[in-house]
């Protein structure tokens, strides 16, 4: 039995040309597009639309830098002992990113994708958000894409990125809906509980009508750009000792501390 043909349209390469998506890379893309174009390209096949574009170019902007996170740290640290390997302190820092920090958008996604998939064009979207923090709470799991610990009330980013989507005309049921989630769980809470960046993120995507299996990449890409930053700085302005020692420092101090206080205790 012959096996499977296996079928890509990502690309191909032959002496002369690089195909990508079926457009030829020198001749048809390279200084005529820009890179949240190619980016939609890669992920959907297709050239975006103006307003996709606009929309997606801030997307990608959004998450690009937040200062000294736990992923710029590693990136940082990494770099600093192996400086031969600049593509690898970029993943250790990318390895951080999940369901704690920057990777939430793509949960946000799937909870407004499953809210909406059986709801009609006039369901009550406060209705449907009540009964997803009730589900979410009651079994003491996370709501992805509402709280930020730093950024209260309001994430700064989250009006700005509807703003855009509004004037592109991608402002509907799911921006909505994690609005509705956002304003329920305060009222359950009583606590700060902002729509965040990456549950911005995710409910774009969902309006893009992205799979919200590649929303994470979004954050991925954007961030990406941020570490290769840091470890810019990092040649300009080397950090990562002073973090690494300060750390041991403080360690040791605390380890002193302790220790006089168990002879004092003696």
């Amino acid at each position: 039995m012959s096996e499977k043909l296996m079928i890509s349209r990502m690309g191909a390469s032959v002496p002369d040309t690089i195909w990508v998506q079926g457009r030829d890379l020198c001749t048809e893309l390279l200084g005529k597009i820009g890179f949240a174009e190619m980016t939609w390209l890669e992920l959907t096949g297709e050239l975006p639309s103006k307003a996709q574009t606009t929309l997606l170019e801030a997307m990608l902007l959004t998450l690009v830098e937040h200062g000294a996170t736990p992923m710029a740290i590693a990136t940082r640290l990494t770099y600093m002992g192996a400086p031969e390997a600049l593509q690898g302190a970029v993943a250790a820092g990318l390895l951080g990113m999940g369901t704690t920090f920057a990777g939430t958008a793509e949960g946000a996604a799937r909870m407004l994708y499953a809210g909406l998939k059986d709801a009609p064009a006039d369901a009550d979207i406060s209705a449907l958000a009540k009964a997803i923090v009730d589900r979410e709470l009651d079994a003491k799991r996370p709501i992805f894409g509402i709280g930020h610990n730093l950024h209260k009330p309001i994430d700064p980013r989250t009006p700005v990125l509807f703003a855009i989507a509004e004037q592109q005309g991608y402002r509907g049921r799911y921006v909505a809906l994690i609005e509705a989630v956002a304003a329920a769980a305060e009222a359950r809470t009583g606590k700060s509980m902002p729509v965040n960046a990456t549950g911005a993120l995710g409910a774009l995507c969902c309006e893009l009508g992205l799979d919200w299996r590649l929303c994470r990449g979004l954050a991925v890409i954007g961030r990406s750009v941020g570490l290769v930053g840091h470890i810019a700085e990092e040649l300009r302005n080397p950090i990562a000792k002073q973090i690494w020692m300060r750390t041991e420092e403080e360690i040791a101090r605390s380890i002193a501390i302790a220790d006089a206080k168990q002879e004092q205790d003696a």
